[in-house]
């Protein structure tokens, strides 16, 4: 490829100003007859671009810049901005993991330099008659077309370690050409966080055509990690010189010879591994990867081409051309955020952002909403991410906590726990994280026919759905709370930060901490449902209750019952009756079946407020005397959770759709916050009391969908996608969005908000297929 034909490029530009022009209008009709799903009419929709320094991340912990990465990588890179004379002829970066931290190792660690021999002169790529620097889906490319002499790089990754590098050199002129290729990089050799430097101990080396960057030993559990065997490492395929100054390398090609029309290419790997075992296997496939790099070339964009073939449908695309950009951007955006199995992760997944400093583990719902919508592009990436988090499914003969036997533990990363015998900060077993699990693998199913991975998860799913009844169900109703774990991080703690204990020499519970665990098991981390103080009068606030299992604590509910927990657990049950018949387990299916049907009436007959027309969790007290149905704490989008499992009646579905369809309530510019707009403690940028999240957002078009309210699910879900700051050009997806006014906040490239937007493009806009249960009737 030199860049798209004069046709293909208006053409995409010309869909591009069909996005600018549709902004405002909230219907399907378009004027394009134009249908886009190839991979090379995707160019730049999503602007990875930049100038790297030694300070990674801006506000929020967040990176300046959008980057790409692919197959699992642990490691990406930017295009040059065009305005930086000084990295044109090299893609920007790369931007490692350092286990845990994305940090980026340099501004440019592979820049190519021409000078024509003849003239003594260095070509200034800056002043290049055409300039074209673009990122296709799985792939960067540059161009460089100047009086005599034309430039193409193009970047793809051939393995979960390593990227690919073409360099090819044309002579466009009239006469021959004597050149001088050289590639340069500098490697920096600390990190700037906030008002603090860090020393990461980078130094060069070099040996026949291969540059490796050595790193130091670091440990800093809240920074950055690496060892003596983390390297990243520079492989040409043709012989080069090279000569090393400190931080900077420069490493020469013999002279090219070059008759008009005549072509060179050139291949490099790049190559970043954690383990000497890893390096060894990179470095055996380098001359691999570079001899046969026309395949490796073909193979990537078929991968590509087949994600984009399995997410439009030739007869439906046309009617929604416009937000083809926004589908493509998601899946670039969940397979940046692919990574593959290293240190304590043992599969492939995917984590929330590559962009952001705390999001480099793997959270369970985070995972099985992703999961849903990658089984549709990538299935075999969504059945590894699945098994990642059970690969910690607690066991009974568990050394650290035997009594939470079956569940999923919040967040997994590269390195455990002290209490597992690692060195990480991130590792959290404090709580786990709503049950979503089987509605991801039956979604998978569906996708795959895979029956033998049916097979394999269904026991595993059982023992996780059955946990939240024996440590999760503090008055044994069969309704559950969301709480905490058994921890030391939740006991009270003294000025020295010493366990304080009881006069019977147990630890003290902290209520604060296991609140705040609660919050997290909720994934709604500081909604206004969890806090502590309560809302007026006859609201004695949030309270600890323990436990037990045999007299034994085996964990911590707070005093709610939370109306979306209880949601999702009926729908669970449909998915794994669904499972259970379909692997002929007649009796379970028969038990689920009973089971759902007493939920359904508790949650009908006890959650729902006639008056107001919403469902709300309900307060409860220690010895079962009296409850409170949460109606002061006013709205939330767990309201419409029993819509989208299907456990509310006609009724109370037609009273809940009316408030999400209230201007001053829900239907807000952009649609579905997370505390309604009249809810006292709404606020429109806070994180869970107000923003709008996108997978509560698509919970809602669903929960419209299952009531058949098909009209407002569609203009919602227009709402959504042509409000979102950035979404339909440039931008990135963001994490959430100010529902006053769509801008995009708090971290970007949000793997959920991506998998969201991908679900409701494909199974609201262009048809109306749900993800919900079927295995239960509305009744």
């Amino acid at each position: 490829m030199k860049g798209l034909s004069k046709k293909k490029r208006v053409s995409t530009w010309l869909a591009l100003g069909i996005t600018v022009v549709s902004c405002f209008a909230l219907s399907g009709e378009v004027q394009a007859s134009v249908e886009r799903t190839k991979v090379d009419e995707f160019a730049n929709v999503l602007d990875v671009s930049a100038s790297p320094t030694e300070r990674t991340n801006g506000v929020y912990d967040t990176n300046y810049f959008n980057n790409f990465s692919d197959l699992g990588a642990w490691h990406g890179y930017y295009l040059p901005e065009k305005s930086n004379k000084e990295l044109l002829g090299g893609f920007a970066g790369p931007l490692i993991i350092a286990e845990e931290y994305p940090v980026n190792l340099a501004a440019s660690l592979n820049k190519l330099t021409v000078k024509n021999k003849k003239t003594g002169e260095t070509y200034d790529l800056s002043q290049s008659n055409r300039m074209d620097l673009s990122y296709y889906p799985g792939r960067l490319e540059q161009t460089y077309e100047l009086d005599d002499l034309t430039i193409h790089l193009a970047l793809i990754f051939v393995s979960n370690r390593t990227a690919l590098i073409q360099t090819t050199l044309e002579n466009t002129g009239e006469e021959p050409l004597s050149l001088e290729a050289s590639w340069t990089g500098a490697v920096f050799d600390k990190i700037q966080e906030g008002t603090e430097t860090l020393d990461i101990g980078t130094r060069l080396t070099a040996k026949d055509n291969d540059i490796q960057v050595n790193f130091g030993e670091v440990r800093e559990t809240w920074n950055y990690f690496a060892t003596k065997d983390t390297k990243y490492t520079i492989h040409h395929a043709d012989k080069v010189s090279t000569k090393i100054d400190n931080r900077n390398y420069t490493a020469t090609a013999e002279p090219i010879e070059l008759k008009p029309k005549q072509t060179y290419n050139t291949y490099t790997t790049e190559s970043y591994t954690f383990t000497k075992e890893e390096e060894a296997k990179e470095q055996q496939q380098a001359p691999e990867y570079t001899k046969n790099a026309a395949r490796y070339f073909k193979e990537n964009k078929q991968r590509w081409q087949g994600y984009l073939d399995k997410t439009f449908d030739q007869k439906k695309t046309a009617e929604f051309p416009e937000y083809q950009n926004a589908l493509v951007k998601s899946i670039e955006t969940i397979n940046t955020n692919w990574r593959s199995a290293a240190g304590a992760f043992k599969h492939d997944g995917i984590v929330p952002s590559m962009s952001y400093k705390w999001f480099i583990g793997m959270w369970a719902w985070d995972s099985w909403k992703a999961d849903v919508a990658t089984a549709d592009f990538n299935p075999e990436l969504a059945k590894n991410n699945m098994r990642a988090l059970f690969d910690y499914q607690i066991q009974k003969d568990d050394t650290v906590r035997p009594q939470d036997a079956g569940v999923i533990i919040d967040a997994v990363f590269y390195n455990q726990d002290s209490a597992r015998g690692g060195e990480g900060g991130n590792w959290n077993e404090r709580n786990s994280k709503p049950p979503l699990a089987a509605w991801a693998v039956w979604h998978i199913y569906q996708e795959t026919k895979d029956k033998e991975f049916l097979k394999e998860m269904y026991p595993k799913l059982v023992a996780y759905h059955n946990w939240w009844y024996t440590n999760r169900d503090y008055n044994k109703n069969g309704i559950a709370e969301y709480g905490s774990m058994v921890s030391d991080a939740h006991w009270q703690k003294d000025d020295k930060d010493q366990i304080i204990k009881d006069k019977n020499g147990q630890p003290k519970v902290d209520d604060d901490a296991v609140i705040e665990a609660a919050a997290w098991e909720s994934g709604m981390d500081n909604a206004t449902r969890f806090d502590k103080e309560g809302v007026g009068k006859g609201d004695v606030g949030v309270k600890v209750f323990e436990n037990k299992n045999k007299g034994k604590v085996v964990g911590y509910s707070i005093n709610q019952e939370s109306v979306d927990l209880n949601a999702y657990l009926y729908a669970e049950k449909g998915y794994l009756a669904s499972i259970a018949e379909e692997l002929g387990k007649k009796e379970d299916y028969k038990n689920y079946q009973k089971e759902a049907k007493k939920l359904k009436k508790y949650i009908q007959e006890n959650m729902f407020d006639e008056k107001t027309g919403f469902f709300y969790d309900l307060q409860i007290n220690e010895d079962g005397s009296k409850t409170k149905l949460l109606v002061n704490r006013g709205k939330g989008t767990e309201g419409w959770l029993p819509l989208w499992a299907k456990v509310a009646t006609k009724e109370q579905a037609a009273a809940v759709k009316k408030n999400m369809m209230n201007q001053e309530m829900f239907n807000t510019f952009m649609p579905f916050p997370t505390a309604s707009k009249d809810n006292e403690k709404f606020a429109a940028t806070k994180y869970w009391r107000g923003p709008v999240w996108l997978d509560q957002a698509l919970f809602g078009v669903e929960a419209l969908q299952n009531y058949d309210y098909t009209k407002e699910a569609k203009e919602m879900t227009q709402k959504l996608f042509l409000h979102a700051e950035g979404l339909m050009g440039e931008g990135p997806i963001h994490e959430n969005y100010d529902p006053l006014t769509g801008k995009g906040l708090s971290t970007k490239n949000f793997s959920w908000s991506a998998a969201a937007y991908y679900l409701l493009y494909k199974n609201t806009l262009l048809s109306n297929n749900p993800t919900t249960q079927t295995a239960f009737e509305i009744k």
